[in-house]
């Protein structure tokens, strides 16, 4: 039994890990769904443009296309870090149930999650940033 309470003290540590991954899968999904409303939005008025103002909503079109692509990467990163943190926690199990040759494998798929949820942020801000290039207001408006 104590061996039980310790394997799931040592396995609680990549949990808080999952419960991170969820919590940044919320919100990058959340910036997906307003990613595509505002595509819809613009292909919906792209017929009814001319000019400057055509140019300019193609220009977002671009940006929002891009957007997309990196927010769908980051999903993809933090789901496979989700998964590889599961490994990692049967692994623990195991190793709890007396498979001590696992401590490689747990090392190397705890350093491959870290490096997973790093690329996923890496990719978050980037698409924060073409978020802000995107709405940037025009100093024209600015009226100063």
């Amino acid at each position: 039994m104590e061996q039980l309470t310790q394997t799931i003290q040592i396995a609680l540590a990549p949990v808080f890990l999952l419960v991170a991954m969820g919590s940044l899968l919320n919100v990058v999904t959340g910036r997906l769904a307003r990613v595509v409303d505002r595509s819809r939005d613009l292909i919906n008025r792209h017929e009814s443009t001319e000019g400057e103002e055509h140019d300019r909503l193609v220009r977002e079109l671009r940006i929002i296309d891009r957007r997309m692509d990196v927010i769908n990467w980051s999903i993809a990163l933090c789901v496979a870090c989700g998964i590889v943190v599961c490994l990692m926690v049967a692994m623990l199990f195991l190793m709890g149930s007396g498979q001590q040759a696992l401590w490689t494998p747990v090392a190397a798929s705890f350093i491959f999650a870290m490096l997973l949820l790093l690329a996923a942020l890496v990719l978050f801000m980037l698409e924060v940033r073409l978020a802000i290039r995107t709405i940037h207001v025009p100093s024209a408006l600015l009226e100063r």
